[in-house]
């Protein structure tokens, strides 16, 4: 079997979420947009989510992420990276309708590995049924976040308590209708060694103190999970809600990572896929100066560089995923910051062009090409800029020939 050959149980996957995709989630998409536009709230839970829901748990396509067996199937990051794929060909309806969405994969796997035993009851249980969303929350708006060793957000011991005060923004999914609960990363102690002075906290959504400010636009849209910056205001949290323990937000932040990261990658080439798709079928039904557009050589150009960028970019985020399971994720650090860097940016590349040839269409909402390319410029920047990520692998390069 070559190395980025699947399993049998990951092929039955993927052949089940590919009709699930087919028959109920690229049919419920209108549906999906009417109810939001006669909601008039850009953070409404439209019914026709919940029914995708109960769809992809009858299929047993739920929590399809989760690495352990104990919380869900099991599969391996190199199993589970073509889900993510499919499902990001749909990234606002298939990944929370099988409960698959960030950053609630990411603080699963934390309470998971992290949590307390009422940490696993309160909240992972919950969260594992679909019943409650979650936050993760660490970008500060007064300094440059992409240093972590920056984070500002005061956390001191008193007591039995930690005293939270501080601003954070960004806050992925805290706008959420069902948000319970936040993981929270600040400073508890600024004389320790500087990967040791952030942890950690478990912070719920109506903790006294904690006050939403406002859900920032990305590119004029607001998510329905909704960025939010949130003030925290002598926030107090028992000590027992501090992960894995005092000092040890840098090590739980590199667990979490590596599996999200490839997630967001394969979501971003199933976005690419859908991206080329209709750029292809818009080409070839559309006529210009007497011939379909898809005769023009510049679009068989784009055509062929966005298979090939794909199947290169695909091929790049498998490897860091095999590693990962084999050899660990410090190992993989090169190919995972790889990855994050080239996978936004070629899928990019293809939205925009899909866009050119959809003209004026590809910017409205008629299409998903617009939403695509703002999420995607996003991602660029999530977990990370791409500079920090190109200053890792730089440094793992030139490392050899110091060593050398």
């Amino acid at each position: 079997m070559s190395v980025f050959e699947t399993t049998e149980r990951a092929q039955k996957y993927q052949h089940d979420l590919l009709e699930f995709m087919d028959s109920h989630v690229y049919p419920a998409e209108a549906v999906y947009e009417e109810q939001m536009r006669d909601s008039g709230d850009p953070h409404f839970q439209p019914p026709i989510l919940e029914e995708l829901k109960e769809q992809a748990r009858s299929r047993g396509l739920w929590n399809l992420f989760h690495p352990h067996p104990e919380w869900g199937p099991g599969l391996t990051n190199l199993e589970y990276a073509p889900l993510a794929e499919i499902m990001g060909r749909s990234p606002h309806l298939a990944p929370e309708a099988c409960n698959c969405n960030a950053p609630d994969t990411g603080n699963m796997e934390v309470f998971t590995l992290f949590g307390s035993d009422e940490h696993k009851e309160r909240y992972l249980k919950p969260l594992l049924d679909g019943k409650i969303r979650s936050a993760f929350v660490m970008t500060e708006p007064q300094v440059a976040s992409s240093d972590a060793t920056n984070v500002q957000m005061s956390m001191v011991r008193d007591g039995d308590e930690y005293v939270l005060n501080g601003r954070k923004w960004f806050a992925s999914n805290a706008l959420h209708k069902n948000c319970t609960v936040m993981i929270v990363m600040g400073k508890t102690d600024p004389t320790a060694a500087v990967h040791r002075q952030q942890s950690m906290l478990v912070v719920p959504m109506d903790a006294p103190g904690v006050t939403v400010l406002r859900g920032l636009p990305v590119f004029g849209y607001q998510d329905r999970e909704g960025h939010a910056e949130i003030d925290f205001h002598d926030v107090r949290v028992p000590v027992t809600d501090v992960l894995k323990g005092e000092g040890e937000g840098f090590a739980i932040a590199q667990a979490r990572l590596g599996p999200g990261r490839i997630h967001h990658c394969m979501r971003a080439i199933g976005m690419a896929e859908r991206a080329l798709e209709l750029l292809c079928r818009r080409a070839q039904s559309r006529v210009t100066f007497g011939k379909p557009v898809s005769d023009n050589a510049n679009i068989r150009d784009w055509i062929a560089e966005a298979r090939i960028d794909i199947e290169m970019i695909r091929l790049l985020t498998l490897k860091a995923a095999y590693l990962m399971d084999t050899v660990g994720n410090k190992a993989a650090q090169t190919e995972i910051a790889a990855i994050k860097v080239a996978a936004p940016n070629i899928a990019l590349k293809i939205v925009d062009r899909a866009i050119q040839v959809h003209g004026a269409g590809g910017v409205t909402d008629d299409f998903p090409l617009a939403m695509a390319y703002a999420h995607l410029r996003t991602l660029r920047l999530a977990d990370g800029p791409d500079e920090v990520h190109k200053r890792a692998i730089a440094r793992q390069e030139l490392r050899k020939y110091r060593e050398a």
